[in-house]
């Protein structure tokens, strides 16, 4: 836990936890789908039961209401599998599905034709299919031309209505008409907000690919530079050592001793360079030591500083997950304890887990040798507690070996 407060398997904080960009812009596509969702069917939902109350309110006969009422149900969900089309449209390939909206439309057809009879309403009868057209996949320039389109013929049936005297009594004539202007308005405005967040979210997907290929090439050119420049003096040094063998052997194998140097230095370069980049923040390697013990069926308490980021990861990330090996390893599988704060002017960490007493123990493998020789190169100190029914680690090292939280 941050600041101090413990909980079991918890480091609490945003140190711990892993960055929630990516996985917060997963959820609010998907969210935003469904907002989408909701307006559109909420609108149909509206246009259903102002018309069924319409009906309702003239003497006609009750299977008229039926007839809106239940239709308008079953047409509110073929327009669902519409939706599903649009929102696969790019898995559709270009054009449309015919086998997917073939039964929408015609759903929408009959439920227009029905439900304009029994409404006596030319507008009701073609307001479905107007409105199931604009759900579908039309391209950016026709979408819009397709909507003013059906919002000229909706306000044309409007006015016919309106001269026929079928709208009934006491309701104005402006209200069909406001509904056919506005019921395609609303339902390309949600689906043009949907494209938006969609349009944002695959440039965001192409700026992390891009962000991994130029990653890519930069280590590409470093282990480039690095190699090229070793082998090439090896070479050198090679082609050096034959031609002094025949009449210098001892300049000779002066070569040959500095170009296995040249070789050290090379290996050392590139295991530096593999180390720079995949070093993790100090924050994910104590999540993932929490989280594999956790995995283990190992209660974990941790208590971390707030900000241990700025601790040296590159020195004390192999010792944190040396020392979660050695708890898996080693102890008795049901408590652990890590603790990581600053100390004297640097940082301590330490790893308290129960063993079994009655066990055999080897605490001075090559494991714990590799931590203590780690961290005696960057100035720290290593101490191994063995009291009995506990074992501890404790590292302390400087507040910096040359790495501020883990970056260069």
């Amino acid at each position: 836990m941050v600041g101090g407060v413990s909980s079991p398997s918890a480091v609490a904080g945003p140190l711990g936890d892993p960055p929630p960009g990516a996985r917060a812009l997963a959820r609010g596509i998907t969210a935003t789908w469904w907002y989408t969702v909701t307006a559109v069917v909420f609108i149909e939902l509206f246009l259903v039961f102002a018309w069924a109350l319409r009906v309702l309110a003239t003497p006609v006969d009750p299977i008229a209401t039926v007839v809106v009422g239940a239709g308008g149900i079953v047409w509110l969900v073929s327009t669902m599998v519409l939706l599903s089309a649009y929102r696969h449209r790019v898995e559709n390939g270009p054009g449309f599905p015919w086998a997917r909206i073939a039964v929408p439309l015609l759903v929408a057809v009959a439920y227009g034709a029905a439900a304009g009879l029994a409404a006596d309403s030319w507008l009701f009868g073609v307001m479905p299919l107007a409105q199931s057209v604009v759900l579908l996949n039309w391209q950016r320039g026709v979408r819009v031309r397709v909507v003013g389109l059906a919002t000229l013929v909706m306000i044309g049936f409007a006015f016919v209505d309106g001269a026929r005297g079928a709208l009934g009594v006491g309701i104005p004539e402006w209200i069909p008409t406001l509904y056919a202007i506005v019921i395609p308005a609303m339902s390309v405005s949600s689906l043009w907000w949907w494209d938006v967040l969609v349009t944002l979210d695959r440039a965001r997907a192409s700026e992390a690919r891009l962000a991994a290929t130029q990653e890519r090439l930069r280590i590409a050119t470093d282990v480039h530079d690095l190699q090229g420049h070793h082998l090439q003096v090896i070479a050198l040094q090679l082609e050096l050592a034959e031609r002094l063998m025949a009449r210098d052997p001892d300049g000779a194998l002066d070569q040959l001793r500095a170009a296995r140097a040249s070789v050290d230095d090379a290996r050392q370069g590139t295991r530096d360079l593999a180390t720079r980049f995949r070093s993790v923040p100090l924050g994910d390697e104590v999540a993932n030591a929490r989280d594999l013990l956790s995995a283990a069926g190992i209660s974990v308490d941790a208590e971390i500083a707030a900000d241990a980021g700025e601790a040296p990861a590159s020195a004390l990330g192999p010792v944190i997950r040396e020392t979660t090996t050695n708890v898996l390893r080693h102890g008795a599988g049901r408590r652990a304890r890590l603790t990581f704060a600053r100390a004297d002017g640097g940082w301590r960490y330490e790893v308290v887990n129960d063993v079994d007493p009655s066990a055999r123990r080897e605490h001075t493998g090559s494991g714990l040798d590799g931590v203590k020789r780690r961290i005696a190169e960057v100035g720290g100190t290593l101490e191994v507690r063995d009291e009995g029914d506990e074992f501890a680690v404790v590292v302390t090292v400087p507040a910096s070996d040359g790495v501020q939280g883990g970056r260069r």
